[in-house]
């Protein structure tokens, strides 16, 4: 791992991707608070066609076109939209100077293809070239309950070099709506590689 992990100095070039497993919610909230950190200078992301229909699905958010400007509420000019298909994005090189890349929510088809090294769209292809580059690679992964194949896919990619970060909330913190739960769960994502956020909770100050 790079050593900018947890040291809190920022990051200039991070890749988002949101794959289609449940937990949008989780992208939406991080999307807005990328877009608003002046620390990171440019964002690639990446949200797979199944994503697009749980975007749909679970915060009534439609279709591609003017997404991040439906999310975040105007337009981002750090943020750079991918299509899932292409293979030929900036991110699909390890040339590409990014500083890691957050997979939130990950799903088990996305993981599957990470651990197997199969780069058969842009999302695995950007993880793939996150691992061979020795770059931070943080998998949100979004399931339950984990079967044996689940499991090992985790432990293979792991060992390959990226954090398995599963997206499970914090109760601790008393949440008062789902989200406020995923806020603090982005917030941790984002404190983990290096952007502590302002106002998140820490155990012994807030508690």
């Amino acid at each position: 791992m790079t050593a900018w992990i947890g040291d809190n100095r920022g990051v200039k070039n991070l890749c988002l991707a949101v794959t289609g497993a449940s937990g949008s919610v989780y992208a939406v909230e991080m999307l807005r608070m990328l877009a608003v950190d002046e620390r990171v200078e440019h964002v690639d992301l990446v949200v797979s066609e199944s994503a697009l229909r749980v975007f749909a699905e679970e915060m009534g958010i439609s279709g591609r076109t003017g997404l991040v400007e439906k999310v975040v509420g105007s337009a981002c000019e750090r943020i750079q939209v991918h299509a899932h298909n292409d293979i030929g994005a900036n991110i699909a090189s390890g040339s590409y100077p990014s500083d890691g890349m957050i997979v939130l929510p990950c799903s088990m088809g996305t993981l599957a293809g990470i651990s197997a090294g199969l780069a058969a769209n842009l999302i695995q292809r950007a993880a793939d070239v996150a691992l061979k580059e020795r770059r931070p690679l943080i998998l949100c992964v979004r399931e339950t309950p984990f079967n044996r194949i689940h499991l090992r896919n985790m432990t293979v990619a792991a060992e390959a070099g990226a954090t398995i970060f599963p997206a499970i909330p914090t109760l601790y913190n008393r949440p008062q709506d789902t989200g406020e739960m995923a806020r603090s769960f982005v917030q941790r994502v984002l404190g983990f590689v290096g952007l502590k956020q302002a106002g998140a909770y820490e155990w012994g100050k807030n508690s």
